[in-house]
């Protein structure tokens, strides 16, 4: 006779996750893993976008967990949530690009194309003091994402660094920017 099969304690999981306990964060992982992707892809309907959505849930879960609360809902449910909540973001992010044509592309102007010309910032003598202040790798994907127009993904390639600190160093640096500028 079979042994009933032991349903998987998301809960404990994120209980052990909170006190540091990789190995919870693994053991969910290969649990939930190729599910939330499912999850990510079906939204961001991009591969790429989705394995980054699942990685960022996974980082949230491993630093949110202690904040689960399972008075507001199932344990299982929160960490799709997380993932859900991820991918929207992705796409409202995606959809404020807007896409120009050729009579609208004659009409912007050109920017240089060397990263650390900071003359374009010229005009405002405040947002070029506040950018010298930054560290290079910082300053590097603060300029790419916003004077080149390159993704969080992009960056990480163009600078060899792994994307979520891409991702923290754009964060950290626009707060300082906007202190700097107050």
């Amino acid at each position: 006779m079979n042994s009933p099969v032991t349903p998987f304690d998301f809960h404990h999981c994120l209980e052990a996750c909170a006190q540091g306990d990789r190995r919870a964060l693994q053991a969910l992982y290969d649990h939930e893993g190729p599910r939330l992707l499912g999850v990510a892809r079906r939204i961001a309907r991009d591969n790429a976008t989705a394995e980054d959505i699942v990685h960022d849930a996974f980082i949230r879960i491993w630093t949110g967990a202690a904040s689960y609360d399972p008075a507001r809902g199932s344990a299982r449910g929160w960490i799709y949530s997380i993932t859900r909540h991820l991918a929207l973001n992705s796409i409202r992010d995606t959809r404020r690009e807007t896409v120009l044509d050729d009579a609208d592309m004659a009409a912007v102007p050109t920017l240089p194309g060397r990263l650390d010309d900071l003359a374009l910032w010229s005009g405002s003598a405040k947002i070029y003091r506040c950018l010298e202040q930054l560290q290079p790798g910082p300053q590097h994907c603060i300029l790419h994402a916003y004077v080149d127009g390159c993704s969080h993904a992009e960056i990480a390639t163009l600078l060899g660094a792994p994307l979520g600190t891409v991702k923290a160093w754009i964060k950290r640096s626009l707060k300082a920017l906007r202190e700097c500028l107050e």
